[in-house]
């Protein structure tokens, strides 16, 4: 019997240090290896900065973003990165700026005087593919999938589709594609929070519209700021 619990216990003890050797072994190759890879989604409040004058916002503008970013660490402990990522990107802007077209199909702009038409809605709408760059720094650990990040960069968009609302008098008017807006938009990115929340700000570099875009002869500076959350998920 005694030679029994003793083969068992041999057992137990080359089973065990087994088991510790391979499980260091796979956390040594986890700690030489991992990455934040993730897939990311947001949901922000869409501002227009550099307003032409009386172009203002009303009502409730939002964004919604969503891809997934490659991590790529630059150092040996594996907390800094750069992210390289592909998503898609919805944004509305409510606002009084009618958008409408010419008999030649050119886009012409105006501010809406709320004294003399009445409207219920009026915004556009861009559908982009962005690409984000950034420049990460967290205290993510190999066994850690909770710490606290900056991520800042910068990210590269393309309007494919756009579309204008006005539901008013004396009509309603719906346009697609008009080819006012700048299909090539880019800017800065900050993210900033712990675990999944995390705050984020977007601020273009460039305008929505094209520099051929006018109210009243002053050319449409305006740009996009987007406010928010967004969320990561590994």
């Amino acid at each position: 019997m005694k030679s029994i619990i003793l083969f068992f216990c041999l057992c137990f003890v080359t089973c065990y240090s087994f088991s510790q050797e391979e499980i260091s072994s796979n956390i040594q190759e986890i700690d030489s290896l991992y990455k934040e890879d993730q897939f990311y989604f947001g949901l922000t409040y869409n501002l227009i900065g550099k307003k032409p004058s009386k172009l203002s916002q009303t009502g409730f503008s939002g964004g919604f973003h969503f891809g997934y970013t490659k991590d790529m660490p630059i150092n040996k402990k594996r907390n800094r990165a750069i992210g390289l990522g592909l998503g898609l990107s919805f944004n509305s802007f409510n606002q009084n700026m009618q958008i409408y077209e010419d008999s030649n199909g050119d886009a012409l702009f105006e501010i809406i005087d709320a004294t003399e038409v009445t409207y219920t809605k009026n915004k556009f709408t861009t559908y982009m593919v962005e690409m984000p760059i950034e420049y990460r720094w967290r205290t993510s650990t190999a066994k850690d999938y909770k710490f606290w990040r900056i991520y800042s960069g910068f990210k590269l968009g393309y309007i494919f589709a756009n579309s204008t609302k006005f539901e008013g008098s004396p009509e309603n008017i719906s346009l697609k594609n008009n080819s006012a807006f700048n299909n090539l938009q880019y800017g800065l990115t900050l993210g900033a929070g712990y675990n999944t929340w995390n705050f984020y700000l977007y601020y273009a570099l460039n305008p929505i519209f094209k520099s051929s875009s006018k109210i009243d002869g002053e050319v449409i500076d305006a740009n996009a700021i987007k406010v928010g959350l967004m969320f990561y998920i590994l």
